[in-house]
Formats: C-alpha cells, structure tokens, sequence
C-alpha cells in the first residue's frame, strides 16, 4: 500500500504468488501472476534467486506488457516471488512496487506483501526516530526494517517484526536460505500452498493460479501461522497466540477473487451463485430477462436467474482489450471510456424489463452509467439488484476505499440511491443474506464483514478518525 493514500482515500488490492524449488521458477511465476492479473494491473514484479544471488525486475504495466521470454530467462534461479498491483490514484511510484529486495550486511531479503497494516503510521514514526531510513511510502518496508531491527534466526526476527504489525496481510519472504509465507491473525487476506509434481511449492493468493501451473492444492496457510519452505521441507508455527475469530475479507467472494478459486474451502462462483439466488428471495421483481455486469457478477445474476425462472442473457459486454481510460483529463472523455470498456446489446435489452445484477456500488457513478447505457439500447425498466450489502463504512486492510465521503450508500438510504443511478427499482442482499448464501445460515462466522457493518476485526490506530475528516 501506498501509505500516503491514506489521507486521499485509495488503498490496494493485490497478489502474490511464489515458487520455490524449480528450475525454471520465473516461468512459472510468470504464469502464475497473468492468472492473479485480476488483481492488479498497475504494476508487477518478480524476484528470483540463484543461490544467494537475488534478481529484481519490476516496473508499471501488466505482466504481459513488463515480461517476455527474453527478460525472463535472464531471471534465473529455482525460488521466484512475485507481484501484481492494483492501480491507483497517484500511486504511480516504482519504488512502491513489489517486490521489494533489501540489500544488508546479513544476506537479501525480498518481500511481497497483500494487504494493508493499519498501525503503519505509529510503526513508521518509531522506526525512523531510531534510524531507519526508508526509500519508499510503502508499509511492506517496514516490515523489512522490524526484522533488520530484531535478532536472532531469520524465523525468530520474522516473528519479531509480525508481533509488531497489525492488519490485513498474506506476505511471503524470500531470504538467501529459505522462504517464508505468513498470514495474519484474522485471516483477512487470502493464501494457498500447492506443490508442483517434481516437488516444487508453490504459495499463491488463489487457488486458481496453482492449477493454472500444474500445482495440487495442498491447503490454506491458516491466520497466524507462518511456515517455512527450505531444502522442499515445510515448517509451520503460529506466531502468535493471540489468534482472532476467522474472518476472510467478504469482498474476496464478492468481487476480488477469480470463480475458479477456492478460499478458505469456498468456491468462489458458488458462494456468488448462492448470492443470487438469495437476492431473488429477498427481492423479486417482475422482468423478461436478467443481466449480469461483467465479470464478478455473472455468477450471480445465473444464480438469480435460475431461482426466479426468468431467462439469462447477456445484455452487457465488456471490452477486455481497452487500456486505462480514468486519466481522460474531461468528463465527456471520461463517459467515452466507459462506453470502450462496457456495451450494452440493444438486439437482447430493447423493449424489455431488465434486472441488473451487479457486485456492489461503492462510489455510485458506475452504475448510474451503466443503467444510462441500458436505456439508451432500448430497455423500457432497468431494475438494479447488488449481490452485497450496502457498502457503508471504509476498509482499512486493503481494498480502495478508506474514508466515508466516497461510499455513496453512507450518504444516501435506499431510495435516494435508486434515484441517483435512475433505476426503476434498487435492492441489496441483507447482510444476515450474506451468509445465508455462503453457508447455508443466516449465523455470523469466518467473515470481515466491517465495509457493511462498521464492526472491524482489528484497532484501526486513529484511521476511522481520518475516514471521518471529509464528511
């Protein structure tokens, strides 16, 4: 994360994927980050090690774009980490990007990390008032600097420095002598461990990357373990006792994660099929056919479809070959982008009564578009129903939004809202719906559900007080 976001409102979500013990470890890290490409396209990076040589590439761009068959067999070496990156506003900063490589008299250390530490701004101040000095705005180094700050053995320092931090986090530490990979105490952010047939570990923010490269899922690594992969032998303890309530960011279900990943035991399309077939339940709606906004909403509208009997189409395509339109410098340019990005099929939505099932709303502009370019084809009712709660209160360990002022649904209730994007009719899924759909009861376990509910796993270090300065 780019720590001076804070104050602006933008965070970021990523991914990481590691091999260790293959000859051609950059390759397969390569295939494994273009299968998490989902999860950040503003930059990329992968880190190799030739015994105890280490090498860094890293830049901005996908991984498409930033590798190619040259650039990585120049990356040789058997233990490979890498990184993709959500885009951001005024995040544009190489040094930010992961990996990290750390250079000291006790060997190379590279780090990647997903996630956000919310006690970064204390840590920071009492690292640099003993000396630290830090090249980047980025709190993946400090984590470098509380285990150059510790003694002892790499596990004990990396012990150290994990003990010191507090948020969401899943991040994997490549050392001249092993690789470590850790998750935090409430689980927040996902990561896998699967191994490859000649023996090789792989560890990956989603299960879909590992078959992507041939590797068997083995398991989670669970919250507050650490393990420990040196000569293809794993180690595993807790690094703390102090091990909270399981709680997997909801939003990995809902909109981050691939359908074909697997986390913490739930299959992803399922759990976004149930939704919408939960969301009919709790809002049924007169219609000729269903819609979904794609991509991480089609498993849902086929779950809404199937449980209402009106018939699927798809009324929305999106462009996948279309670069970055945000930075257009005027609106009307800004509204083209949209429409390169996302069409709707006049010949399918025309004189019909149309649901629309999307994901979330967050900042509200999107979907008042989108319900603009379904009317403009032809469609005579656009009703929107989201496979989520209303998006209500900030997230601080790792998705892009951090202050009150750009959630549309804290400033506006229902009906406002519907106005807003000029729908015919707005539903959510109700929070006790949310889990009904994951697990098959309206009980509350194994998810941070806190952008819907305000009730956080973890302090929060005076970053609510910050989300509050713009309202």
């Amino acid at each position: 994360m780019n720590t001076n976001q804070l104050m602006t409102g933008l965070h970021e979500e990523c991914g990481i994927f590691a091999v260790y013990g293959h000859a051609n470890a950059s390759a397969l890290c390569y295939y494994g980050l273009h299968s998490l490409q989902h999860r950040g396209q503003e930059a990329a990076g992968i880190l190799v090690r030739n015994n105890k040589k280490f090498t860094l590439r890293k830049q901005e761009g996908l991984i498409s774009e930033i590798f190619d068959a040259k650039k990585l067999e120049s990356l040789v070496g058997d233990v490979a980490l890498g990184h993709v990156r959500y885009a951001t506003a005024g995040g544009a900063n190489l040094a930010n990007v992961q990996p990290m490589l750390f250079e000291t008299l006790d060997g190379c250390l590279g780090i990647a990390q997903n996630g956000n530490l919310v006690n970064w701004k204390s840590l920071r101040h009492e690292l640099e008032d003993s000396g630290s000095i830090f090249q980047s705005t980025s709190d993946t180094e400090i984590i470098a600097h509380l285990i150059k700050k510790s003694k002892g053995r790499m596990i004990e320092r990396i012990n150290y420095a994990l003990n010191h931090i507090d948020g969401g986090f899943a991040l994997v530490l490549v050392h001249e002598e092993a690789l470590y990979a850790a998750r935090d105490p409430h689980g927040l952010r996902p990561l896998s461990l699967g191994q490859l047939p000649n023996g090789a570990y792989i560890v990956s923010s989603e299960t879909c990357a590992l078959e992507i490269v041939g590797a068997t899922f083995i398991r989670d690594i669970l919250p507050g373990e650490i393990i420990r992969i040196k000569e293809n032998e794993i180690k595993s303890m807790f690094f703390t006792d102090k091990i909270g309530k399981k709680s997997i960011c909801a939003m990995e279900y809902i909109y981050f994660a691939r359908p074909d990943s697997n986390i913490d035991g739930l299959n992803v399309h399922t759990a976004r099929k149930n939704s919408g077939k939960q969301l009919y339940l709790e809002s049924k709606t007169e219609a000729d056919l269903v819609i979904g906004v794609p991509d991480s909403s089609i498993s849902a509208a086929i779950g809404y479809a199937e449980a209402s009997g009106i018939p699927y189409e798809m009324g929305l395509i999106k462009n996948k070959y279309v670069g970055r339109t945000f930075i257009q410098p005027t609106q009307e340019l800004r509204e083209q982008g949209v429409r390169m990005k996302l069409s709707a099929v006049s010949a399918i939505v025309k004189g019909k009564r149309v649901i629309m099932i999307d994901d979330s709303i967050v900042r509200g502009t999107t979907s008042k578009r989108i319900v603009r370019l379904l009317k403009e084809a032809g469609a005579v009712e656009v009703h929107v129903k989201i496979a989520s709660a209303p998006f209500k209160y900030p997230c601080f360990y790792g998705v892009d939004t951090s202050t009150f002022s750009e959630l549309i649904s804290n400033r506006m209730n229902i009906a406002e809202l519907c106005n807003y994007i000029e729908a015919d009719s707005l539903a959510f899924i109700s929070v006790e719906g949310v889990y009904q759909a994951f697990f098959g009861s309206k009980e509350k376990k194994n998810l941070c559900m806190a952008c819907f509910t305000g009730e956080y796993p973890t302090k929060l270090y005076g970053s609510l007080e910050l989300a509050n300065k713009d309202r």
